[in-house]
């Protein structure tokens, strides 16, 4: 095991506020931080990706590569890093081979130096165009393998998947328990059996949802791990990582533990708590907690918080337990896919389907999409039933190839719209209008661009949860009361 110390990435300006502030921090609130974390000596900065593009077109009136450039300035020293969604790119759907290179291309253009590339069903086919495609720009191309339980899940085939990814060109493995469930001798094994495996390096993310985030970093370290993920409180802890100041003292007196300058975190922690009382109206003390229940259901800790007041919403609320126990049947039958978004959505929904009307009695688009293979291959055999009812309800037959192989290219077409529109074409409108269509409109007609305006709850209503669109996770606040919701994407 290598007694060199742990590397520690900081997931402060991305994760952190999308996991405890709904994803309202503003590159204005960033900005002051971010000389101090620059020279911090993290072994990189999540800055980017995930849910921070829409968000910040979305709510902040921000336009997603104006952050880039304005944070890539700021921190000009330490690597830049971002989670991407495979062949979604930051969405739901599938797009083609062009906009995914698109996207990449110019995200490396305006600095981004890491690109973590996950499937939400870990289908390495969905991941190898972003991989070829960061490789080809010149960046750090990370190999996710998303973290899930069940009876097709393994050590030892989260291993084998870690050496397909680095066959397949990834830089390095990073394991994803994105609803921080996983136990640490499970972590210990399975970075052990990756560090014996693959010659690349080997990172592990996970949250503090369940309360085991510290111990199994520390278990993580005693395996080799090669870096981990933090975050500084308050956007740490509970649905968000563990707090870097915690994770220093639990590796007290470990040789691995790293050194970092205290009086300068302990600004960082000022200016941050500063920043989390201007987003009051999104946090919510529910995200701040340990959840045992997210080990007792084995759900991401966000999911149970969503599926609670969906619930109530659907007066449902006595079904709670049942809806809960429908989740593994949904999760067999549509080959025991992981959950992570936008599938633990999915599955959500369509196990409150089931309850409600009975089993696969109404049955969502998405979930139909799932058991045809039009999200990628499952890791286990869908039920034969469940996709000849999908087949049948959807009008569609089952496919076993890439998803995105169906797809035509759609950067000349993208381009025409723009100009049709009066908007720029260049790759950058190109890529966000390919995902965000009718924010990016709103942006560009807006009178108050640049001015990083928040909008006020009040003018976010939470919409009844049907079983059509897609379904986005948002954070509201109604009447003084925080909820977490997910909400028809229209």
């Amino acid at each position: 095991m290598s007694e060199s110390p742990v590397i520690f990435n900081n997931l402060v300006l991305r994760d952190g506020h999308q996991s405890l502030a709904a994803t309202r921090m503003s590159t204005e609130q960033m900005l002051p931080a971010c000389e101090k974390l620059d020279n911090m000596g993290f072994g990189s900065l999540e800055t980017w990706g995930g849910a921070t593009i829409d968000a910040g077109l979305r709510f902040l009136n921000e336009f997603p590569f104006d952050r880039l450039d304005a944070l890539k300035k700021a921190c000009p020293k330490t690597p830049h890093m971002m989670l991407l969604r495979g062949q979604n790119i930051v969405q739901y759907a599938h797009f083609p081979n062009d906009v995914v290179e698109a996207f990449i291309h110019t995200s490396a253009k305006h600095g981004m130096d890491i690109f973590r590339i996950f499937d939400a069903l870990n289908d390495p086919r969905n991941m190898k165009c972003a991989i070829d495609a960061t490789k080809a720009a010149g960046k750090q191309a990370h190999g996710v393998i998303c973290y899930t339980t069940s009876p097709v899940h393994s050590v030892e085939s989260f291993i084998e998947l870690g050496a397909e990814l680095e066959e397949m060109g990834a830089d390095a493995i990073v394991v994803k328990d994105m609803a921080g469930l996983i136990p640490p001798m499970i972590a210990k094994a399975i970075i052990s059996g990756l560090k014996a495996r693959v010659k690349i390096p080997v990172w592990l993310h996970t949250h503090e949802t369940a309360g085991l985030g510290s111990s199994t970093y520390l278990a993580a370290v005693d395996a080799g791990v090669d870096a981990i993920d933090v975050s500084i409180t308050p956007f740490a802890n509970g649905t968000g990582q563990p707090d870097m100041l915690r994770m220093l003292a639990t590796l007290d007196g470990h040789p691995r533990k790293p050194e970092f300058d205290l009086d300068v975190l302990d600004e960082l922690r000022t200016h941050f708590t500063q920043v989390y009382e201007e987003l009051g109206d999104f946090t919510s003390h529910r995200n701040e907690i340990v959840d045992s229940d997210t080990l007792k259901y084995q759900v991401p800790g966000g999911m149970l918080s969503n599926f609670r007041n969906q619930l109530k919403e659907q007066n449902m609320e006595d079904k709670f337990e049942e809806v809960f126990s429908e989740i593994p049947v949904v999760r067999e039958a549509l080959g025991w896919i992981p959950l992570v978004t936008p599938t633990s959505q999915i599955v959500g929904v369509q196990a409150m389907l089931n309850v409600k009307f009975g089993r696969w009695k109404n049955f969502s688009p998405q979930a139909m999409d799932i058991a045809l293979g039009y999200y990628g291959t499952t890791p286990a055999p869908v039920d034969p039933e469940v996709q000849k009812l999908a087949a049948k309800q959807a009008g569609k037959e089952p496919i076993t190839c890439r998803p995105a192989d169906l797809k035509e290219p759609m950067m000349d077409q993208l381009r025409a719209e723009l100009r049709e529109k009066g908007m720029p074409d260049d790759d950058e409108h190109c890529v966000i209008h390919a995902m965000f269509p009718s924010q990016l409109e709103d942006y560009f007609n807006s009178d108050r661009k640049g001015k990083n305006l928040i909008k006020k709850p009040a003018e976010s209503k939470a919409e009844p949860l049907v079983a059509k669109g897609s379904k986005r996770e948002l954070a509201l606040t109604i009447d003084g009361v925080p909820h977490q919701v997910t909400v028809e994407e229209l």
